[in-house]
């Protein structure tokens, strides 16, 4: 019995170390890319000296381990890249392209336009292999908005087969990235100082760096950290840093206050259309990081902030157990995540409560339903990358045998790749149905009509409503408010009265004893009723 435990221990070892070398030899519809380091180990920190070389067929045709590595071959710089994701054994690596001399190159890999800051994203925790790919190539459908062009492709390192990667463009400034005013050091005052910059919202390791603390508490009591992405924390100035925090700030006073009118309102810092397609493709996906992590915002000079641009969705499209990153149902901007540090920012739910906000923002995802975020669309893109993957899906499964086990953070695993692809399919049908039903907004003209009045508003969050709900009123009067509620009976289930004096007025509401459905509300102050609407418990 020891005899054929052992025997079966040296067979089960044999065939673990034989399999990278299965895949030396193949046929693929990817390009392959070869990474040589002499032996050294690749860091975290810092980028050490390499060589890339590069086959690919330009026509569309086939490519094979045998062809001429002719469409890149020279020096590199290279490190490992990611921070939760460097647990992994497969890792994700980040490069420079290098001329003979060691300086920095430019060069448009695989079709993509010419640069030379580079990403290869190693698919690991994600068993479809294409989340982030799917994500991008939807997001970039959807508007002229940059999102990273990406492909995929095969890759060794050291002469060993490493499985499926994506060659994907790593966000920074640039005519055909984040394409912003280039912010010189010398530009420090007028509409010099504007822009561009570029920040980020992000855990303080992998490229997180310098940045400043937002003055506004999140749900927990946290504060968000803003870093500077461009021009990086080495590079920046303090004029550009203090212009920078006080536009942060100021676009988080008036999202705080709710602020409408033409002068200090929210919407004279932002480009809300970005913002709009950044909750869509969140919310769509049920990003557990979104909003939170890897979320960036960029300015061009004389600009107004732009949500963007979409990065890192590996952990989206139900594929986290945690925050409930599984279910369809939920939006996650409204998510109770207890003591998570890394919080959604306040500010995200403060939109998502204001009506001029939400519905055109409605009506926004009323319009891509119609095509681009059709269920027949997406599922489309899901069968052209499977394609597309074609053969390379079983190499990196034999390279990397983690179907029917368990990759943090994990909810389904799928004993098959193709049960994998069938439970992504199944839960995008149904997120979809879910977003229709619960993201907030009436795609009427009527409601697409601005209130700039300071007067009066009112909105209720987060509705759909769970147990608690809160309510925003801001007026210029000391009258006693009264909101009553009601059935789809029109029968009165509760009267309460609302002290509310000049300015913003804030109240919470528990209804641990109502019934999940549909309500209807009035608000009545003085003798004037300000506004009705519908109210949606879970």
């Amino acid at each position: 019995m020891k005899l054929k435990t052992e025997l079966a221990f040296f067979v089960l070892l044999f065939f673990s170390q034989i399999a990278p070398a299965q895949n030396k030899s193949f046929t693929t519809h990817l390009p392959i890319v070869y990474l040589n380091t002499n032996g050294q180990t690749i860091p975290d920190d810092p980028k050490i000296n390499a060589t890339m070389e590069i086959a690919w067929h330009e026509n569309g045709t086939d490519n094979s381990t045998s062809d001429p590595r002719n469409h890149f071959k020279g020096k590199i710089q290279i490190e490992v890249r990611g921070s939760s994701s460097q647990m992994f054994s497969k890792k994700s690596y980040g490069f420079e392209l290098k001329d003979a001399d060691g300086a920095d190159m430019d060069f448009p890999l695989l079709g993509m336009p010419t640069e030379e800051d580079w990403i290869l994203y190693a698919p690991y925790s994600d068993k479809s292999l294409m989340r982030n790919v799917l994500t991008f190539t939807l997001a970039d459908k959807m508007s002229d908005n940059y999102a990273p062009r990406c492909r995929f492709a095969e890759l060794f390192l050291n002469n060993e087969y490493q499985g499926v990667y994506v060659l994907m463009e790593k966000i920074k400034r640039g005519p055909d990235r984040v394409d912003i005013n280039k912010l010189k050091a010398d530009e420090l005052s007028g509409a010099d100082l504007t822009g561009g910059y570029i920040i980020k919202i992000d855990k303080q390791t992998g490229d997180g760096g310098d940045g400043w603390w937002s003055q506004f508490t999140n749900s927990n009591y946290s504060r968000t950290f803003y870093q500077y992405d461009y021009p990086e924390s080495d590079d920046i100035q303090p004029e550009q840093k203090n212009y920078i925090q006080q536009y942060v700030n100021d676009f988080e006073t008036a999202i705080s206050n709710l602020w409408r009118d033409n002068n200090k309102g929210y919407q004279n810092y932002m480009n809300v259309e970005t913002f709009y397609d950044y909750v869509i493709v969140n919310e769509l996906s049920k990003n557990v990081d979104g909003y939170r992590l890897s979320a960036f915002m960029n300015k061009d000079k004389d600009g107004k902030l732009n949500a963007g641009p979409f990065w890192d969705y590996n952990l989206a499209f139900g594929n986290a157990y945690y925050y409930d990153g599984w279910t369809t149902y939920g939006l996650f901007v409204f998510q109770d995540i207890g003591d998570d540090y890394w919080q959604v920012p306040f500010w995200w739910k403060k939109l998502m409560s204001d009506a001029t906000f939400t519905n055109p923002m409605r009506c926004r995802w009323d319009g891509l339903r119609e095509d681009i975020l059709s269920e027949e669309n997406i599922l489309g893109v899901i069968d052209s990358i499977t394609t597309l993957l074609g053969s390379s899906i079983d190499r990196n499964f034999s390279r990397w045998p983690i179907l029917s086990q368990y990759v943090w953070p994990n909810y389904y695993i799928g004993n098959t790749y193709q049960n994998e692809i069938y439970w992504l399919k199944d839960w995008i049908s149904t997120r979809l149905g879910r977003v229709d039903n619960e993201l907030p907004g009436t795609c009427d003209i009527n409601s697409l009509v601005q209130d700039t009045s300071e007067e009066w508003s009112m909105t209720f969050y987060p509705n759909p409503f769970t147990n608690e709900l809160n309510l925003e009123i801001v007026t210029q009067s000391n009258d006693e408010c009264i909101l009553r509620l009601y059935n789809l009976n029109g029968a009165l289930l509760q009267e309460t009265k609302l002290p509310v004096i000049d300015g913003a007025n804030r109240f919470n509401f528990a209804f641990p004893k109502l019934n999940s459905g549909v309500y209807f509300y009035r608000m009545i102050q003085g003798d004037h009723e300000f506004s009705t609407g519908k109210l949606v418990k879970r």
